[in-house]
């Protein structure tokens, strides 16, 4: 999951943190839906083995993933970008929590 936060944090770097280029560059858009559907995938299979994963949206991110995978004709550029800015730090965030709480 932090490999597909890294990767969404460096596309932002890269191409910048302003909607209108999300919205109209294809790569980048696909880049991070493709990062969300790995963090849906991956988050789907740690709730198989820990339910109660310290994560708040945890649930969230795997209907994300699947609404990014069958819904793909209907996802609006600003709900990615919404996920960008808004929930992917957060997610970061409590990651690192659950990392260093473990050590």
């Amino acid at each position: 999951m932090l490999q597909a936060i890294s990767e969404i944090e460096i596309a932002s770097n890269r191409f910048g943190k302003q909607y209108e280029v999300f919205e109209t560059d294809i790569v980048y858009r696909k880049f991070v839906e493709r990062n969300i559907e790995i963090l849906g995938e991956a988050m789907n299979r740690i709730l198989k083995i820990d339910p109660n994963i310290g994560i708040s949206s945890s649930r969230k991110i795997v209907d994300t993933r699947n609404y990014v995978i069958h819904a793909y004709d209907s996802l609006k550029p600003d709900i990615l970008w919404a996920i960008v800015i808004n929930h992917i730090p957060r997610l970061k965030a409590e990651i690192d929590q659950i990392i260093k709480s473990a050590k």
